[in-house]
């Protein structure tokens, strides 16, 4: 099950804005990735589905390391990757490398949202380069974010554009992640969403 799609912006606020014009709803702010140097918001997509608009966080240093999904390089918003939700993590991990795939050791993450709640979560650390291939992802005992996030929108459909869709089978399969792949000019994640003004594609 798709957990959230990850949109990555040059400027969060930018982002948020141009999304609200175009699906009618406004991200609420989600917290800051400290240490990372990245900030969200995020729009429910169904009860447990989100998007989650991430970027470069001007308040915080630079980080050690590049930030993820490619955020240092981007000069437009786009979508930047996915992530599956899964219940036991360390067991979809062995799955994925039992099928022939390795996503990568999972990693404990943290984020304080604007309430002051702490929200913690593990992630597979191929996260960090994004792209067509999702990330595994669990909550824990933490409470879901799309039950929180601003309500309105609907994922209609996801799907994978890619030069070799053939290529990612094998991967998608060993995550266990149903979804279409078609064949495309350039890697892209296209998300049909309907909102209270329109339904359009992001990607």
């Amino acid at each position: 099950m798709i957990d959230h799609l990850v949109y990555g912006a040059p400027d969060l606020d930018n982002a948020i804005d141009d999304l609200e014009r175009r699906f009618g709803v406004r991200a609420a702010a989600g917290g800051r990735h400290v240490g990372i140097g990245t900030y969200n918001a995020l729009l429910a997509l169904g009860p447990r589905t989100y998007l989650e608009v991430i970027a470069p966080d001007p308040d915080q240093p630079a980080p050690a390391n590049p930030r993820p999904f490619g955020l240092d390089d981007l000069t437009s918003s786009r979508l930047v990757g996915w992530a599956l939700g899964c219940d036991d993590i360390d067991a979809a991990i062995a799955n994925s490398r039992a099928r022939g795939y390795d996503p990568g050791d999972s990693i404990e993450m943290t984020r304080t949202a604007p309430n002051g709640t702490v929200l913690r979560w593990q992630l597979t650390l191929n996260a960090i380069g994004g792209g067509p291939v999702p990330f595994l992802i669990s909550w824990g005992a933490t409470q879901h974010p799309a039950t929180s996030a601003p309500h309105g929108l609907v994922l209609d459909a996801f799907e994978i554009e890619h030069p070799d869709p053939d290529s990612l089978a094998d991967m998608l399969h060993a995550l266990g992640a149903e979804v279409d792949t078609k064949p495309g000019s350039a890697d892209a994640l296209v998300a049909h969403i309907r909102g209270h003004t329109a339904t359009e594609v992001l990607r």
